[in-house]
């Protein structure tokens, strides 16, 4: 059994949470727990910076004010004087916001949703109102005339993944990728990034992000194998049998 702990970087639940994308990092958790790896599950609020130190990152989605939110805790990293209001130690922490820096070095990070456009160069409120985003993904996003609800179905266009992806769109933003970045998938059934390109999602150094909710992870559990082999350094996973997960992959792929 490996002796050191995975730890799952859960980022900012109590404003990024909307749609239940927190149980991605129970999924992460689980698959690493029933092939014999310790693995915590670290909640980063926006009372707390965020650490550059974890092994794999998840942030999920959100309405506007929750982006801000977000977006604000992410580039100005305000935590950190949080952090030593309250009397943590502070000499250990960077100033260099943490995601960033954990991205870097090749942590994965998986975002949902709202967390693509917060992530992105800028993207556009509701109102109108463009904000400037954190600039990990070549993104941008604005409103679309309709709202895209419902079931999706993609085939991954990345190495790593050959099983069809699946999930639930719910989101108005239409997201453009820029020259650095890349689909995560082509879309087969549903919407997608919502700019007529066919993609859906995207690609990114060690980040990864998607529309499809779910949580993604537990209706994709290659994907959630291939970002834990990412975190951990491996090639290859020992199998999990899990007739439960191939039924309701199943149910979900006939739409």
């Amino acid at each position: 059994m490996p002796e050191s702990t995975v730890r799952i970087g859960l980022v900012l639940p109590d404003v990024m949470g909307t749609y239940g994308d927190g149980g991605n990092a129970l999924i992460l958790r689980q698959r690493l727990r029933m092939r014999g790896y310790d693995a915590e599950i670290v909640e980063i609020t926006l009372n707390d910076p965020v650490p550059d130190s974890l092994d794999v990152y998840t942030l999920g989605g959100a309405e506007d004010s929750a982006q801000r939110l977000a977006t604000r805790h992410l580039t100005q990293y305000p935590g950190l004087q949080k952090a030593a209001e309250r009397g943590a130690p502070t000499r250990h922490l960077t100033q260099y916001p943490g995601l960033q820096k954990a991205a870097e070095r090749g942590a994965p990070v998986l975002a949902i949703c709202a967390a693509i456009q917060v992530l992105g160069n800028w993207y556009e409120t509701s109102s109108g109102e463009r904000v400037d985003g954190v600039s990990m993904l070549d993104v941008t996003t604005s409103p679309q005339a309709t709202r895209s609800i419902g079931e999706v179905v993609t085939t991954p266009l990345i190495d790593g993944l050959t099983q069809p992806l699946s999930g639930f769109e719910n989101h108005r933003g239409g997201t453009t990728l820029g020259a650095d970045a890349r689909g995560l998938a082509r879309v087969t059934h549903g919407v997608g990034n919502g700019v007529g390109d066919g993609l859906e999602g995207v690609v990114q150094g060690s980040v990864i992000g998607t529309y499809m909710h779910g949580p993604v992870l537990a209706r994709n559990p290659e994907l959630a194998d291939l970002l834990l082999m990412r975190a951990l350094g491996v090639d290859e996973l020992a199998p999990l049998d899990l007739p439960e997960v191939d039924q309701l992959r199943r149910e979900r792929l006939r739409v």
